[in-house]
């Protein structure tokens, strides 16, 4: 590729991908596997998990110092197996599942530490609460892979804005746990998660509907 290629690659990614690329570059033709970093990005983010379970405020906010690290390190495995040839659909697979995990995990872990704060009070068990987001988010990784092999990666991008994604949101997450919201903040991923997870199965269905309406439009084609 072109330095000029790069150049256009690189302004097309958002700037926490960006930077990742610049970080795996020296990575390219070494020792170092997609699936290495996958695996660091997995580690940083049991690690948060297990930060969140005291359900104290310092522990809180390295949590969330760990998650930052474990969404910027995430970019890091595709970054280099796309300048190093190194692409391949079980890697993919592993680094869909390490997302699925890491979040799953994550407020799993949130919901815990609420649970072990003193005098909260809520309608539902916090790790009930943590349960129903990290599944609902899970729950979108899973259909929106599915809607990339069935409509391609364009079908799945992101909403994004001056080079940022709506994923990276998670980087505020420290201002979360400053203001200590957590509670709150663990409220909200609980409602807006799973609400958020029916609008992509909606979008999956329409997605399953019109490939099926394509191949029986191809199929009537090559019958007449």
């Amino acid at each position: 590729m072109s330095d000029t290629q790069h150049s256009t690659v690189d302004r097309q990614l958002p700037w926490d991908a960006r930077l990742a690329r610049q970080l795996v570059a020296p990575l390219k033709d070494s020792w170092v596997t997609p699936n290495h970093l996958t695996s660091l990005r997995l580690l940083i983010g049991m690690a948060a998990a297990a930060a969140f379970l005291p359900g104290s405020y310092v522990w809180s906010n390295l949590a969330s110092l760990f998650l930052i690290l474990s969404n910027f390190s995430d970019h890091t495995d595709g970054e280099l197996a796309r300048m190093g040839g190194k692409t391949s659909r079980a890697g993919h697979i592993y680094d869909l599942a390490s997302d699925a995990a890491v979040t799953i995990l994550l407020f799993i872990g949130m919901g815990i530490g609420v649970g072990a704060k003193p005098g909260v009070a809520l309608q539902f068990p916090p790790l009930l609460l943590g349960a129903a987001a990290g599944c609902g988010i899970a729950l979108i990784f899973f259909l929106r892979m599915r809607i990339e092999e069935l409509a391609g990666k364009a079908a799945t991008r992101q909403a994004s804005l001056g080079g940022f994604e709506t994923e990276d949101v998670l980087y505020l997450l420290p201002v979360v746990t400053l203001c200590n919201a957590v509670v709150p903040f663990l409220v909200t991923a609980s409602i807006c998660a799973p609400l958020f997870a029916i609008w992509v199965a909606i979008d999956y269905l329409r997605v399953v509907r019109r490939q099926r309406s394509t191949q029986a439009g191809a199929t009537a084609g090559l019958a007449q």
